[in-house]
């Protein structure tokens, strides 16, 4: 069984880079096949898509791709998402997943998910 584990920073100051790092375990020879969505949700919230990556694509949100970047190292399994100059309107939880379908709009049919992390923009 896949399972998703996240690497986030719990605190990040107002103009940092907030670094979002997701790790597949348990299924590389079937993780392969997938592609990585990032999704987050601000405090009261809807769920908002941030970006992915299929097929060795990039795709991004249009209201953050200016200061989003996507990687994948499928040797390690890994999906990063890094987000440069961050405000405290970044503060969200934030998911990985993986999926066989890239979704950029609800609902978000993905195979596997991260548990959710909270990331809060604060001085």
């Amino acid at each position: 069984q896949v399972q998703l584990q996240e690497s986030v920073p719990g605190l990040v100051k107002p103009s940092q880079t907030l670094s979002l790092t997701c790790t597949a375990f348990g299924g590389s020879n079937t993780t392969s096949y997938y592609g990585w969505t990032r999704i987050r949700q601000p405090p009261g919230k809807g769920l908002k898509w941030m970006g992915a990556i299929y097929s060795g694509y990039t795709y991004y949100s249009p209201s953050l791709k200016s200061h989003t970047s996507i990687s994948r190292d499928t040797s390690k399994d890994q999906f990063s998402l890094q987000l440069t100059s961050v405000t405290p309107e970044d503060t969200a939880v934030n998911t990985c997943a993986l999926g066989a379908t890239m979704t950029p709009t609800l609902p978000y049919v993905m195979d596997y998910w991260g548990k959710g992390t909270l990331v809060t923009v604060s001085s």
